[in-house]
């Protein structure tokens, strides 16, 4: 039959490579594996698992701040709506505390909304640079609608895709929410801290600022590195960050002699501001640094 002889060469091919010697590489030297004194299996292991934690502080700094809106700023919130000091009616009758957080969640998704339409708006307009130059070739950004989606017409290699405007439009959007609620906060534990002479509330308070203080400066760190921002206004926002704490501490230090913790006043005015800060706190958490983060193609991937 004729595929006799194409059964004999194929059996024959198969036993040539299978008892055949194996054949050596002959690399260059700078091919060859890496050796030196910086070369250090062990150590380099150590540096890799050390590099883990330190790409998810980001996000365990959001849940930080998350933890910060549900377990500290919201139940101080209702402690102070239901206190005893305060009359009847109405703050016993209905829970004004989650109906703020709520009603601030939903303003923040608002003014999330209208700053990135806005921040499109002047992209369109010029304000923001229409064109990217990357290497040989340019790509032209055009406004979908308002809410940032871009499309790009490619016209050479080495492009910048267009999503990443949009992206970055975002990040500059989620820093400055998230800058605001941080501030408003800072402002109101710091006023709570300075005006108490109660010891035994300012231990723990001093504890709370010191935790989530640093893990929130850390989120907001984050966000203003992605938004690309210039220095000027990269360190105009570290600046309010960092002054917002000491005013409202200050303040409430000139204040202590005429301010009392449980006035109907106080309690309801710092009772409203957390309830707001909650609910602004727990949206951008949620939405835009968690959602972002895990909801992203790299963790995806």
């Amino acid at each position: 039959m004729a595929s006799t002889p194409v059964k004999f060469i194929s059996i024959f091919f198969l036993l040539l490579t299978t008892f055949a010697p194996q054949v050596l590489s002959v690399a260059p030297e700078e091919c060859s594996a890496e050796t030196g004194d910086c070369v250090n299996k062990s150590k380099a292991l150590t540096l890799k698992i050390i590099a883990i934690p330190l790409c998810y502080c980001q996000v365990f700094a959001a849940g930080i701040i998350l933890a910060t809106g549900f377990m500290h700023v919201l139940p101080d919130s209702f402690d102070m709506l239901s206190s005893q000091c305060l009359p009847e009616q109405p703050w016993h009758k209905f829970p004004f505390s989650g109906f703020l957080a709520m009603l601030s969640a939903i303003v923040t998704l608002m003014v999330d909304s209208m700053a990135t339409s806005l921040y499109s708006r002047k992209h369109n307009g010029g304000i923001l640079p229409e064109t990217e130059v990357v290497g040989s070739g340019h790509q032209e950004l055009g406004v979908v609608g308002g809410g940032g989606h871009f499309h790009g017409h490619h016209h050479s290699g080495g492009i910048k895709e267009g999503t990443q405007g949009a992206q970055l439009l975002r990040y500059r959007v989620v820093a400055m929410v998230l800058e605001l609620g941080i501030i408003v906060h800072s402002v109101v534990i710091g006023l709570s801290m300075g005006a108490s002479n109660n010891t035994c509330t300012i231990k723990p308070l001093v504890a709370a600022l010191c935790f989530h203080q640093m893990f929130e400066g850390m989120g907001l760190g984050g966000c203003i590195l992605q938004a690309d921002y210039k220095l000027f206004k990269k360190a105009a926002m570290a600046f309010f960050f960092s002054v917002t704490t000491p005013f409202g501490i200050a303040l409430g230090i000139a204040l202590s002699k005429t301010y009392k913790e449980n006035s109907p006043t106080a309690l309801i005015t710092v009772g409203l501001l957390n309830a707001s800060s909650a609910g602004l706190l727990i949206y951008m958490a949620l939405v835009d640094l968690l959602s972002a983060d895990f909801m992203g193609p790299k963790l995806q991937r």
